[in-house]
């Protein structure tokens, strides 16, 4: 035995001694890449595409980020994708929508992404389309949902005036209790959304000084929303023979400090028509 060592009792040494174990902690959110395929072109052009979807937040976006070459060139480019997408999770849910884009987040597990691509340099000439693939697995949890929306019908008629009454709740301690509440039917269809609530206007639209609204819409600003203190907004539906549906949304905001993109936006119930 070495000098000045000491035999410690094995209770000091215990793991014990380093207290509870720590509470797990939230995946931030993150955006996940991978190689999705080449596009090639009949003059020695090229694109190479990933797939990239972050996850972590209440909804999903996918991007697919491209590298471009011409023939010749010495170094490949970023250049400009859009298009469409559809991940499919291995559970059979499938969500999808435009290139880049987002939709609600589904939770973690493993997408098969498939994307119809345009990729497009203008400056180059280089211009491809077509069908890339990446398989993705992402981990971050659902969030719970910090904000819902009901209304108390489904199903507007044509040649109707109907009141719809929409509850909007917030569920969650953060943030605080400003929300935008949108509605929206069909443009064109000559329906009227109208409602005495003074938080509420339809949209103004056009340059200064027009005066143009948007009737088949409405925007309110909430102010007071609180944990198991919801607002109700009451609103007329006002639809001529043609049918119309009726899509609700709400932005919120859960301020940290002066941070941007804290935010987040939730898609409410549609009432459809028949």
């Amino acid at each position: 035995m070495l000098l000045g060592a000491v035999a410690l009792p094995l209770a000091l040494v215990s793991p014990a001694w380093a207290g509870p174990a720590p509470a797990p902690v939230a995946e931030p959110p993150s955006t996940l890449c991978a190689p999705a395929g080449t596009l090639r072109g009949g003059h020695g052009e090229s694109a190479t595409v990933s797939l990239c979807a972050g996850s972590g937040t209440p909804t999903m976006a996918v991007s697919a980020p491209a590298s471009c070459r011409r023939r010749g060139a010495a170094e490949p480019y970023t250049c400009l994708t859009s298009g469409g997408w559809t991940a499919r999770r291995t559970d059979g849910t499938v969500v999808s929508g435009a290139l880049p884009g987002a939709q609600d987040y589904p939770g973690p597990g493993t997408y098969d992404v498939t994307a119809a691509v345009q990729v497009r340099s203008v400056p180059s000439g280089v211009e491809l389309s077509g069908t890339v693939r990446a398989t993705l697995t992402l981990t971050a949890p659902k969030q719970r949902p910090t904000h819902r929306i009901d209304v108390d019908r489904s199903t507007l008629a044509p040649g109707s005036v109907t009141t719809l009454t929409y509850t909007v709740s917030r569920e969650s301690e953060g943030g605080d209790g400003s929300a935008r509440f949108g509605l929206i039917a069909e443009e064109g269809s000559g329906a009227e959304l109208t409602t005495s609530d003074r938080r509420c206007v339809n949209p103004l639209v056009g340059r200064h000084p027009s005066k143009v609204r948007l009737h088949h819409s409405l925007d309110c600003a909430l102010t007071d929303l609180q944990p198991g203190h919801p607002d109700t907004v009451r609103v007329r539906v006002t639809l001529n023979s043609r049918c119309s549906t009726v899509v609700s949304k709400l932005g919120y905001w859960t301020p940290r400090g002066q941070a941007l993109y804290t935010g987040g936006m939730l898609a409410g119930p549609t009432v459809g028509c028949s």
